[in-house]
């Protein structure tokens, strides 16, 4: 799954922890201005979610922001009533995140892989929240 790069000198953009390394100081940045701006009052410059602005309906990762906004400011049980699914799946994509990032210092490209039938899991609890969180 990893492999490693040789003794190439190419431009710093091509490393293998270029990438991880920009979605982390991205994700730096989105959390430094969501940290001051509240996602549960009106008025700010947060984007909408697309899906429920075209269904009226809530998406999967619906009150994602706001559960990162209320985790950030130490309000676990807001958090959960934002997005319950979502905050259980956040310690598996950090993971994933910390892994491709270990990788990528250590020069080395790594891409997870899922199998089929993880692939329709992952799938199928996406379609099942989003029935029940809308039917209820």
């Amino acid at each position: 799954m990893a492999d490693v790069v040789g003794g190439e000198r190419g431009s710093l953009l091509r490393h293998p922890a270029a990438a991880p390394l920009a979605v982390v100081a991205a994700g730096l940045a989105g959390s430094a201005y969501l940290y001051g701006t509240d996602p549960h009052e009106p008025g700010h410059l947060l984007p909408q979610c697309p899906f429920r602005f075209v269904t009226g309906l809530l998406c999967p990762a619906c009150g994602g922001t706001r559960m990162t906004y209320d985790l950030m400011h130490g309000h676990l049980g807001a958090a959960w009533l934002d997005n319950r699914v979502l905050l259980l799946a956040s310690p598996f994509a950090l993971a994933l995140l910390g892994r491709w990032m270990w990788e990528g210092l250590h020069g080395r490209r790594w891409r997870p892989t899922l199998n089929k039938r993880s692939q329709a899991v992952i799938l199928g609890l996406a379609v099942t929240w989003t029935v029940v969180r809308n039917a209820f």
